[in-house]
């Protein structure tokens, strides 16, 4: 009797029933991906999900399955697929498409390298030398072998001294040298390696560890030798070696023969840990991340999967490699709100990373100067207070900008003057927020979202960051005609033009620069420079020469209506004072403009003082209910048509009301978005489980219609 597979296709439709039935002979195992017809002409991929000899349905009707070589999806990360989509309330079809093996096949291309020493060949002295476009070589025993040329001799040295290399445009005097047996030439698989970016300061041989990192160490030491492993978090300031603790801790894992996976913020912007690992452990280490072409993630997947690499670093994605026989989870600077997913499936790689080091009894690593209120409430910690140079945290100077009207204050404009390396943290891009007409007041906004376009004046374009829509720069207003229009608000583009016409050699990184790995490689290795950019640039970088950390318009995240606004401001400030005073002479110093110059979170980031402004944040959260203390699920409803929007958001909140699972507040109306009017329901809840249950039930009956009427519904368990 044929053999059948049931199979879950990979689409997007959130209303498909589950697995369908499909023929199939070969009978591939759970997880193998197979391509799949679907619908009318439809070829999609699929995931056999599980097996059956007989079907429900008539089998005679039954569509055969079409295997995809070389991509099948590990049973954990099936088993981790099916418990993610019932975690954020998405489905398993979405869930799979994260730990399906990537798409592509190997690159391969001619190698050359040294023949066996007992192969045919060998040297001769008493010929003369042969011409390489030779096609045929005597080797009878009656004579021997002629000598080389030159280039010949060139050739076999550098193959040598630097081992199998490819042929190049030298495939002919190989082969030459390939029919005497001195080399062989064949077709091998060429690894599409990621860039490898030296940034900062570095080490190869482990430096002394101060007593701080030894006592870490020491329990890191003993949560790793326990069975099922178990949870640190790693609080340590700015510049304590945290670093130095994730290596020798993965050397640790290591020797006991198991694998790390580690984690860390956009990985674009962090190249400095990712050349740390790659220098201390070689090429045991494997990069994945979303930058990477397709070539280079399939290749890397592939060395993660046959074991040759037993070292993965890599942005949240990285979570799900298919790593075996894990024994150590880090999350390198865990505060970082990028860790957190912003498309169906909304995970949060720092809650997969938690349950692959549960699935594996490994330690689960979570390190930051500024840890999540979360954390501090949930993991053992583990401190690290001091600086591994021994010096103190730079003093950090509070300027009120109140009564300023430039962008910069005089004290700030004369330490950047003085100053050999500066990093300046202004957390807006482009040149201006916005352009207003001062005859008639008309702004320009975006005619897909209800924002303001934001001027960027290096290419002539306002853009809207968040649907993308761009339009040329007027040169009139569209409303009355006048010529005379003002720039209101700056971004990191004008500062950098600011900042050059002081005569200072500025760097920007932000969301516009391509490469920002070369960038922050060109100010490492630069004696005098300024390092200007968005939020990116306090994301952890180890710079030993810092004299000045800048934080311009500190309270902008203060504005924000969100329970998080006062932890992002703290740690943001926090993590950009951090880049100043690390090594040399040790002279360091933050300065921090805002026009809040006594709000606790700006006076606790001043005085480096996590502690204390984790504690009184924490206190707050449990008063108002907000997480750790609860969880917070938002269901967003998106349709071109407010009523239908507004529709489908009243026909879920009656079952999520009558559920009774915590608080239920809406239906509300958001801001346009990419075409879309938006009604928003929010939930905060004790049992999240049980909340993502209601969620789904309250979702089901209304799906297959909200797909009818061609409306969005978006689910995100704990929003960032």
């Amino acid at each position: 009797m044929p053999a059948v597979a049931k199979v879950l296709p990979l689409v997007t439709a959130r209303g498909m029933p589950g697995a369908l039935d499909y023929l199939d002979d070969s009978l591939a195992a759970v997880g193998t991906v197979v391509r799949i017809p679907l619908g009318r002409g439809r070829i999609v991929d699929g995931v056999i999900v599980a097996r059956a000899t007989e079907s429900d349905f008539d089998e005679a009707k039954l569509k055969p399955v079409e295997v995809v070589e070389d991509r099948s999806v590990p049973p954990e990360l099936t088993e981790l697929a099916q418990w993610l989509a019932d975690d954020v309330a998405s489905t398993t079809a979405r869930a799979l498409g994260l730990v399906t093996p990537p798409a592509g096949k190997a690159k391969q291309r001619l190698w050359v390298r040294l023949a066996d020493e007992d192969g045919p060949g060998g040297g001769g002295e008493d010929a003369g030398p042969i011409d390489d476009a030779e096609a045929e070589v005597d080797a009878s025993p009656a004579r021997k072998a002629p000598k080389l040329t030159a280039a010949q001799e060139t050739l076999l040295t550098s193959l040598r001294e630097d081992g199998p290399r490819p042929a190049g445009d030298e495939v002919a005097r190989w082969r030459t040298l390939e029919k005497r047996g001195l080399v062989v030439v064949e077709l091998a698989d060429e690894r599409r390696a990621p860039a490898n970016h030296a940034v900062g300061s570095s080490a190869r041989v482990a430096p002394a560890a101060t007593e701080e990192q030894l006592s870490a160490l020491r329990r890191i030491s003993e949560v790793l030798a326990q069975d099922g492993g178990g949870s640190l978090l790693l609080h340590g300031v700015t510049g304590s070696g945290k670093t130095e603790v994730y290596l020798r801790a993965t050397e640790e894992t290591l020797a006991s023969g198991r694998t790390a996976l580690v984690l860390v913020p956009e990985i674009g912007l962090t190249p400095q840990i990712v050349h740390r690992f790659r220098e201390r452990f070689g090429d045991i280490v494997a990069t994945i991340h979303s930058g990477l072409s397709t070539g280079q993630r399939r290749d890397e997947w592939w060395r993660v999967r046959t074991g040759e690499a037993r070292i993965v670093v890599g942005a949240r994605s990285a979570v799900f490699a298919p790593l075996e026989d894990v024994g150590l989870v880090i999350v390198d600077e865990e505060h970082d709100s990028s860790f957190k997913s912003g498309e169906d499936p909304r995970y949060d790689a720092r809650r997969v990373a938690a349950w692959r080091a549960r699935h594996h009894g490994a330690l689960l690593l979570c390190g930051s100067a500024t840890p999540r209120p979360e954390s501090m409430a949930a993991l053992e910690i583990v401190r690290m207070t001091q600086r591994v140079d021994g010096r103190a945290m730079p003093p950090v100077e509070i300027v009120d900008m109140r009564r300023v009207p430039t962008l910069l204050h005089p004290t700030t404009r004369e330490a950047l003057t003085d100053a050999r390396k500066a990093i300046v943290l202004l957390n807006r891009r482009g040149w201006s927020n916005f352009l207003e007409c001062r005859e008639c007041g008309h702004a320009w906004g975006c005619p897909n979202c209800d924002v303001t376009l934001v001027l960027h004046k290096g290419r002539q374009t306002m853009d809207c960051h968040h649907c993308g829509h761009v339009e040329r720069v007027p040169a009139t207003c569209p409303a009355c005609g006048s010529v005379s229009i003002a720039q209101h608000g700056v971004g990191t583009e004008r500062l950098e033009t600011e900042l050059a016409q002081l005569g200072l050699n500025v760097l920007r990184v932000d969301a516009d620069v391509t490469d920002p790995g070369r960038l922050l490689a060109e100010f490492g290795a630069s004696e005098r420079a300024v390092l200007v950019g968005t939020q990116l640039v306090a994301k952890g970088h180890d710079f030993p020469d810092v004299e000045l950390g800048v934080v311009l318009d500190a309270d902008s995240t203060l504005r924000f209506p969100d329970f998080r606004s006062e932890e992002r401001t703290f740690s943001l400030i926090t993590q950009l004072a951090g880049r100043a005073g690390r090594g040399g002479d040790g002279h360091g110093k933050v300065i921090v403009q805002t026009t809040n110059p006594t709000h606790p979170a700006i006076v606790a980031a001043a005085q480096h003082d996590a502690d204390g402004f984790l504690a009184v944040e924490l206190a707050h959260r449990r008063d108002f209910h907000n997480p750790p203390y609860s969880t917070v699920i938002r269901l967003v409803f998106s349709h071109h048509d407010q009523t239908v929007a507004r529709d489908l958001a009243r026909a879920v909140m009656k079952p999520l009301v009558a559920a009774n699972v915590g608080d239920v507040l809406g239906p509300s109306t958001l801001f346009r978005l990419r075409g879309k009017e938006r009604q928003q329901i929010q939930l905060k809840v004790d049992r999240r489980a049980a909340a993502v249950e209601a969620v789904r039930e309250a979702l089901a009956p209304i799906e297959r219609r909200a797909g009818q009427q061609r409306a969005q519904i978006m689910v995100d368990v704990s929003p960032q």
